[in-house]
């Protein structure tokens, strides 16, 4: 008989609920609580090398945790031939996700000062994110509420480019370019804008991205998904710290 351990893998993946939140939570949260963070600021060392130093140490002990689980699909092997080719791309991928989701966790806890709630705010961060195919499958199609999501998204973006600019005029003309190509494009081809909340929500899909791992497939444009993600938190972590440090 043949064992598809991978299996395993999927139904532990609700450990992530736990086990994120408890990785990250006191990454910076308790730092920041014991103002021990003005210090480490202080010394003469990057910013980038701070948050990559933390968040390489939790992706280490995940790491450990993981390569010790290894010992239950060896000895599954006992009672039946184990795919070995489809049981390692089901921990490669296992892997990327977890580490995928402590950029979450370290980025969350970089937000407070409170360890409980970096935690809570983790564990309903990862929830929503391991949720994200049932939510996606539920909201509406419409072009006008596609108009309308497009709509905020353009003043989310606008609000980050004033926090980045602190200026009135880049932010007003880049909210002026918005919204002028969001209506060109609707005057133009109004059924792109058909399922848009779904399909950009969708790229938020971390057990989408997992299924090709499952099935024993190694597909590059996963592996670069939660390589992407990752990096994205950790610069989003960097810029917070930044203006906390100057300002």
């Amino acid at each position: 008989s043949s064992a598809n351990y991978n299996d395993t893998l999927t139904g532990s993946m609700i450990m992530f609920l736990i086990l994120v939140p408890v990785l990250t939570m006191r990454l910076f949260a308790e730092e920041s609580r014991q103002k021990t963070d003005q210090l480490l600021y202080s010394v003469p060392i990057k910013v980038t090398s701070i948050v990559a130093g933390k968040f390489l140490a939790a992706v280490c002990l995940y790491f450990i945790a993981l390569v010790i689980t290894f010992v239950f699909p060896i000895v599954l092997s006992s009672f039946g031939n184990v795919d070995w080719g489809m049981t390692l791309t089901g921990y490669l991928g296992y892997f990327l996700m977890g580490m995928c989701l402590i950029s979450v966790g370290l980025f969350i806890s970089v937000l407070t000062d409170n360890q409980i709630v970096a935690a809570v705010s983790t564990f309903a961060v990862v929830f929503v994110l391991f949720m994200m195919d049932n939510i996606t499958s539920s909201l509406p199609a419409t072009i006008f509420s596609s108009l309308i999501f497009v709509g905020i998204a353009v003043i989310i973006l606008a609000v980050m480019v004033y926090s980045s600019t602190k200026s009135f005029a880049p932010t007003a003309i880049f909210a002026l370019l918005g919204f002028a190509v969001m209506t060109g494009v609707y005057v133009v081809k109004p059924t792109l804008y058909d399922g848009v909340m779904a399909k950009v929500l969708s790229w938020f899909s971390i057990l989408g991205r997992f299924e090709n791992f499952y099935l024993g497939i190694i597909s590059i444009a996963d592996v670069v998904y939660y390589i992407t993600f990752s990096i994205a938190l950790l610069y989003l972590t960097v810029n917070v710290i930044e203006k906390r440090r100057w300002n």
